[in-house]
């Protein structure tokens, strides 16, 4: 089977070679990635807070590696696979933010903590913290772990006050461990679309972390680390003051549910959109819609749909219309567009969509400069 390398390694360097890529493509604006990667570092570094963006978002060592080198002190990953992935490509201060419970799992995170610079993870129950101190002492490592606090989402994280000193109370017992601090991620709170109502969440939210951390420093285990936050609220977040890290990860590239939203209380998005899929128009038999080559093996369907970036009016409707296709509605759209025409799509939810592909093909204007791998893509175990 040829990949995307072998597809369009030809047109590195070709300058327009954008326009001969075969569709559906992931496609990353080299320029716009930097800038946002810059404008995320400089914020954070003003206000004095570390940076870990979620490289959940990207799935690539090449984009972490850049963050770091623009001043992050490592990257964030969602599972054990993730790490793994990164790890080996040379990507350093990784914490991973669900937790770790199966036992085969439990095993490779013991590992890994034996050759992994800055390795963390999280933890949420005290005999998930037992296993883990056991399975460490038999490959000769330690961990440092991090407390995760549900922000009231039960998803993960401890569910109170009491439970969290409780789990803090066992990390310490546990000589293989190494207590660093807490986790608070507000998720239901990202894509808030009003700033205003966004703020007052989190406000709520995060005066019910401070109870926490004041719980845990009465009882000796004042936290070092409070890491959280995202892109749809790290400008609150920075407001407030109570994270030491932000765990930012979508601004890399922006979508539509982030492009919904006003994440700065004067709706202008802070950061650009630096993430599309090209496609292309494959039949345009009726005057007010044509169907294109990405449906829903090409974008993800749990942030509403794509909207037009370019190659075709801003004001048309995109539908799925299976797992290969999608249609663009607009008055005359038909007549306009014909097959072949190239249309650019800002995705609905970056995360999802990227995990998607094999690769990124990178541009700079309208240009292949390179291919780089989605490293750690269906690594979600």
């Amino acid at each position: 089977m040829t990949n995307d390398r072998e597809l369009h390694e030809h047109l590195i360097g070709r300058q327009g070679s954008r326009a001969d890529l075969n569709t559906p493509a992931l496609i990353l604006d080299a320029d716009a990635l930097d800038r946002n990667i810059g404008r995320m570092a400089a914020l954070a570094a003003r206000h004095g807070v570390a940076l870990r963006p979620h490289a959940k978002t990207h799935k690539s060592i090449d984009i972490a590696l850049r963050q770091i080198a623009a001043g992050a002190v490592g990257v964030c990953c969602a599972k054990i696979g993730e790490a793994e992935v990164l790890a080996g490509g040379g990507v350093t201060g990784i914490l991973i933010t669900s937790p770790v419970a199966a036992p085969a799992a439990i095993e490779r995170l013991a590992k890994l903590a034996v050759t992994a610079e800055g390795l963390m993870a999280v933890l949420d129950h005290p005999g998930v913290a037992n296993r883990l101190q056991s399975a460490l002492a038999a490959a000769g490592a330690r961990l440092d772990v991090v407390i995760d606090i549900d922000p009231g989402i039960a998803r993960t994280g401890v569910a109170s006050a009491e439970a969290a000193v409780a789990l803090a109370t066992a990390i310490s017992a546990a000589p293989n461990l190494v207590y660093r601090g807490v986790q608070f991620y507000c998720g239901s709170q990202q894509h808030i679309e009003s700033y205003t109502d966004r703020r007052a969440a989190i406000v709520e939210r995060t005066a019910y972390l401070q109870e926490v951390i004041a719980a845990l420093a009465e009882a000796g285990f004042a936290p070092g680390l409070v890491t959280g936050s995202g892109t749809g609220t790290h400008r609150i977040d920075l407001d407030l003051g109570a994270f030491t890290e932000l765990q930012a990860g979508s601004y890399v590239f922006m979508d539509k549910q982030y492009l919904d939203c006003d994440l700065t209380g004067d709706a202008e998005p802070p950061f650009e959109v630096s993430l599309s899929v090209d496609a292309r128009v494959v039949s345009a038999n009726h005057s007010g819609l044509v169907t294109i080559d990405a449906g829903y093996k090409s974008l993800s369907t749990d942030g509403g749909v794509a909207v037009v970036q370019r190659g075709a009016p801003e004001t048309a409707f995109f539908a799925f219309m299976g797992d290969e296709h999608a249609a663009l509605i607009a008055p005359e759209i038909g007549k306009e567009l014909q097959p072949g025409d190239p249309v650019s799509l800002t995705v609905p939810h970056c995360d999802p969509t990227v995990n998607l592909y094999d690769s990124y093909h990178v541009v700079s204007g309208e240009t292949l400069v390179d291919i780089w791998p989605v490293s750690a893509r269906g690594r979600a175990r």
